[in-house]
């Protein structure tokens, strides 16, 4: 007689916190059962991870510029005796294309 010891692979602690970061940006709960499963937590963390990466990208596209983006503008803006726009100090997108049509 063989005696069955297949179990389920437990999921990877690096896994169930990628699915616990996606659960808190998502606001979504994570299924009991998922956290005992490495393949059930796999499929839950697919089904999720696009919508996750979109408010990812949403919520750090409003952010400003970094520190380094200023001051680089600002040389940029010293040299060529111009002002920065207030506007690229608030969004690291248009600060970036202002720096790009300046150089």
């Amino acid at each position: 007689m063989q005696a069955d010891n297949t179990q389920i692979p437990a999921p990877t602690p690096a896994q169930v916190d990628f699915a616990r970061a996606i659960s808190r940006q998502l606001k979504t709960d994570i299924p009991p059962d998922s956290t005992q499963d490495r393949a059930a937590l796999s499929n839950w963390i697919g089904l999720h991870q696009a919508a996750f990466n979109k408010a990812r990208t949403q919520t750090h596209r409003g952010a400003g510029a970094t520190s380094r983006q200023v001051a680089y503008a600002e040389k940029i803006a010293r040299r060529r005796r111009r002002d920065v726009p207030d506007e690229c100090y608030r969004d690291a997108g248009l600060m970036s294309r202002w720096i790009d049509s300046n150089r």
